[in-house]
Parts: C-alpha cells; structure tokens; sequence
C-alpha cells in the first residue's frame, strides 16, 4: 500500500553561498532549479529548495542551520566554503565551523552530500593541504556522501564562467548539475534506503 508520504516528492535543499544561490543570473539557471529538473529528467519526484546565499562562509552558513531546517527536507546538499577560500581564512577555524555545521545537520538525521571546495592556487601549498582536507574528512566523520569539488570542469574555464571569473555561467551550471548528478542520485537513493 502506498501512502500518502510516500506519493510526495523528496525534498531536498540546496545550502549554500552564492554558487548555490545562482549569483548573476537569472531566476531559471540557478544551480538548484537546474538540478531539480535534471532529476526530474531522469524520472525522480524532487523538488530542491535553493538555501544559498551569496557572500556567506562557512561561519554564516552555521548561523542559519537552524532556521534553514525548521522546514522538513529529506536530504541536504552542502555547499560552502569558496568564501574561506578566496578570504584566506584560517582552515583550522573553516573546519571547526563546518564539523559544527555539518554536525548539526546530521542530528536531525537528514541524509548529507558535501559539496566539497579547493582552494586557490595562489594561496600555497600548505594553506591547500590545510583546506582541502576539510571536506572529505569532514563527510567520513559523519558518514555524508562527498562530491570532491563542486566546480570540478568548470574552475578557471573564462568561456564558462562570468567576467568576475569565480562565478559560473549558466552554461557552467549545466555542466556542474551533469557532473555532480550521480552523487545526488546516491543521495536520493540513501534518502529512500533510510525512509
């Protein structure tokens, strides 16, 4: 017998900065409106709520967990710390931040994928090493699905991404949405695994 629950679509939200929330562009080619009706495509019921807000680190994002999942969702995509990164923030402080963030959200037992971030070149080989550990050590922690790099075939591309040259194109985001895809298929099948 199926229920009603279960004949409701699966929500997920998006939480993020302004990669997330689609900075530059318009309303239909943010990244989780995209992703919403690539999954849709692929014969998924999701809807993906878009939670980014531009300029936010990882120690904003941690301030608006609670309000951001006073609403019930599913399952959450991870995406902060480009902000760390380009401010050159201490990782040992972004990595406390997002272990506490991260935490949080897994206390209210919602399946997790992180989105995980590098950092910039330009920033030297150990602020690198000290940054980029984060994420996946953060996911094997808390058992949460890793997406190593949100912009993976899109970082540094000018013809995909906007004049600022950190922020994606909408043809950027479409490349990030097939990429990304098959990490929030796992997410939806550990949503469906768990519910």
């Amino acid at each position: 017998m199926v229920t009603a629950a279960a004949a409701e679509p699966i929500r997920l939200v998006a939480f993020g900065d302004s990669l997330t929330a689609g900075y530059g562009l318009g309303p239909k080619d943010a990244f989780p409106v995209k992703l919403e009706a690539a999954l849709r495509a692929r014969g998924h019921d999701v809807t993906v709520a878009n939670a980014g807000v531009s300029g936010d680190t990882v120690a904003a994002g941690l301030a608006r967990v609670d309000w951001t999942f006073s609403e019930p969702y599913d399952g959450v995509i991870v995406e902060l710390g480009a902000n760390d990164a380009l401010r050159g923030l201490d990782p040992a402080r972004t990595r406390a931040d997002f272990d506490r963030l991260v935490g949080q959200i897994a206390e209210k037992d919602i399946p997790i994928l992180i989105a995980g971030m590098l950092a910039p070149p330009n920033l030297g080989e150990d602020y690198g090493r000290a940054f980029n550990g984060i994420f996946p050590d953060i996911a094997a922690k808390y058992d949460a699905l890793l997406y190593p790099f949100f912009l993976d075939g899109v970082v540094a591309d000018r013809r995909l991404n906007q004049p600022d040259g950190i922020h994606p194109t909408a043809e950027g985001i479409d490349i990030i949405v097939a990429r990304i895809l098959p990490s929030v298929e796992a997410l939806l099948e550990r949503i469906r695994a768990e519910g």
